[in-house]
């Protein structure tokens, strides 16, 4: 009867430890506060999307506040994998100008590095996103 309990109890024991380590939420996750571009600024949630993080617009604001921009709900952050240490790779729709780049964001405490490149990532423009909550 040990033989068999012994084995069965380490079996559910590690299941478990997955289980838990599925569901620990990544850093990266959240709603974070882009910087101003084009005289306005966003609010997007970051969290899965399959086993990458996805970013959406969330809350629009301008000058006046908060707005209905025709980008709510549209996706910002597309694909991006962990990469270790705090850094991810994916792709960044910019909607100023409609175009997708090649997207790299660096995570430090409540703030965040994103850079959309071009030319295999020889030329970028980069924002720091503060973390809302």
């Amino acid at each position: 009867m040990k033989r068999v309990f012994k084995p069965l109890a380490l079996g559910v024991a590690a299941a478990l430890g997955l289980a838990g380590a599925a569901l620990a939420a990544d850093p990266l996750e959240g709603t974070w506060k882009t910087e101003v571009d084009d005289g306005s600024y966003a609010h997007v949630e970051i969290s899965p999307c399959g086993a990458a993080l996805c970013g959406v617009i969330a809350r629009t604001f301008n000058g006046s506040g908060e707005y209905d921009s025709e980008n709510k709900g549209k996706t910002l952050v597309i694909g991006m994998v962990p990469e270790g240490d705090g850094h991810y790779a994916g792709k960044v729709w910019r909607p100023s100008n409609n175009k997708i780049y090649i997207g790299k964001m660096d995570l430090s405490g409540d703030s965040v590095a994103l850079r959309g490149c071009v030319a295999g990532g020889l030329i970028c423009s980069k924002q720091t996103w503060s973390r809302v909550n």
